[in-house]
């Protein structure tokens, strides 16, 4: 029996000290999380944040100086084009206009009594025209029996100085019209200064009336009845009654980061989201690229700015909403804040790897490490090559999974990328659908070298972070 005892306790021991090798061994291996490579539909984006613009929009600001008698519009009507907005007092300009008016009245009726004269004097000059006619009758029938004698030198004297009378008199007749006509021209050119000196007094009382320029939606109402409206003399600024926006097209402004605006481009499609409307997304496209960098503390472009201090910088794009089916813009307002999500670049069916994976490492290093499985060689050759590791020119890649004599080890690749979506980037060349890479976790990846043993790590996402803060 303590033979028996003594066996069983041996076969114990002997497990225990296998058991605890095997362990041993197995906790020597690192362990990594992977994903295998495969081919999406992948899309750059690059994000900005700004507000919602209307397109157009004006400043409606004081042409007259007065008392604001009447506001017809408040913040948030939908106004016509031509609607009356607010009137001033117009006391002074009312008057003008109507003393012009009487002015005007009065010029017309001199013109009508010189057309009168000028008309007189047409019939007096028809009247003498024809007086001279018959003059002339009779000087030529005189003239005829003065030759034969017949009529005495005084009678045909007499009918010759008649005759010279008419003539003169058809003369000054004709003056008189002349004169007559240049009395209504001159009354017809005082009518005219009148009437354009009414357009004038006109123009000043319509200023007194303020109109909407456009259909569009009163954004702003600065002022209330009974103030007084201020004209801009000089650099000074007038008074601002009220701002109206064209919201038939609306458009975000948006600032995008000085590393991200080269790969933005005109006409490039955009999903606006708006922070007071969640849920919703509205299209868009680019219609501006801001070629000015604005310092991101001030909005100061950096042409404006004074002081050399170094700091990040954005550029502003505008988006343009699209007016799609089933997209309700009216929803919107100025000064709303956007986020746009701009799609830069997409490659369908592409090959993509998550840009967890992606790690910058010294391939000569690596292929030394690789050898010697994933430990640095002690002569003094290698030594040198691999603390060469980090002055040498380092190039992206990631660490490929393979199994060699039942061991699963992870060995550094080079890789060609292309455009980056939100989590994973585009491969161009290293890696082919299928392959697994080592994604991390960070800690490991960072210090990952080739020829590692490595295991698949299972573990939970959250697990691990627990234990890697403990």
């Amino acid at each position: 029996m303590k033979k028996v005892l003594l066996i069983v306790a041996g076969v114990l021991v002997l497990a225990a000290i296998v058991g605890g090798t095997i362990y041993h061994s197995r906790s020597a291996v690192t362990a990594v999380t992977t994903a295998k490579i495969t081919r999406e539909d992948l899309t750059q984006i690059v994000s900005g944040t700004g507000q919602i613009k209307p397109k157009t929009y004006v400043n409606i600001g004081a042409t007259a100086f007065g008392r604001i008698t009447h506001l017809y519009a408040k913040e948030g009507d939908h106004v016509k084009a031509g609607q009356v907005l607010a009137t001033l007092e117009n006391v002074q300009p009312t008057s003008t206009v109507a003393a012009q008016a009487a002015s005007i009245s009065a010029s017309k009726t001199d013109v009508n009594s010189y057309v009168a004269a000028e008309k007189t004097a047409e019939a007096n000059l028809e009247q003498a025209k024809a007086d001279l006619e018959q003059k002339k009758f009779d000087i030529d029938r005189y003239n005829e029996l003065y030759k034969e004698k017949l009529v005495a030198k005084q009678d045909y004297d007499a009918k010759k100085a008649a005759y010279d009378v008419s003539a003169a008199t058809v003369a000054q007749r004709d003056a008189a019209v002349a004169q007559a006509v240049a009395q209504t021209a001159s009354a017809r050119g005082h009518v005219d200064q009148a009437v354009a000196s009414q357009r004038a007094n006109f123009d000043s009382l319509d200023k007194t009336i303020s109109r909407a320029p456009y259909d569009g939606l009163v954004t702003n109402v600065p002022v209330r009845e009974g103030e007084t409206m201020v004209t801009g003399i000089q650099n000074a600024q007038g008074s601002t009654l009220m701002t109206v926006a064209d919201m038939s097209v609306i458009t975000a402004e948006v600032k995008v980061d000085e590393t991200d605006i080269v790969n933005v481009k005109l006409n490039q499609t955009v999903d606006v989201v708006i922070d007071a409307l969640p849920g919703k997304i509205f299209k868009g496209h680019v219609t501006e690229v801001g070629d000015q960098a604005l310092l991101r503390t001030t909005g100061v472009a950096t042409s404006q700015s004074t002081t050399g201090t170094e700091e990040a910088k954005d550029f502003k794009v505008v988006v343009t909403l699209d007016n799609a089916a089933g997209q309700s813009n009216d929803l919107l307002r100025p000064g709303l804040s956007a986020t746009a999500k701009i799609r830069t670049a997409q490659a369908p069916n592409a090959v993509v790897l998550p840009l967890a994976a992606m790690v910058s490492r010294d391939p000569a290093a690596e292929s030394v490490l690789a050898k010697n499985s994933g430990k640095p060689p002690k002569d003094a050759a290698t030594d040198s090559a691999a603390s060469s590791r980090s002055d040498a020119k380092k190039i992206a890649g990631v660490y490929v999974l393979k199994t060699e004599n039942g061991k699963l080890r992870a060995y550094f690749r080079p890789v060609q990328t292309g455009i980056t979506g939100a989590t994973d980037i585009e491969v161009l060349n290293g890696l082919q659908p299928g392959d697994e890479v080592v994604t991390g976790r960070y800690k490991i990846l960072r210090t990952l070298a080739s020829g590692t043993t490595v295991k698949r790590d299972t573990t939970p996402a959250d697990a691990a972070a627990s234990s890697d803060n403990s």
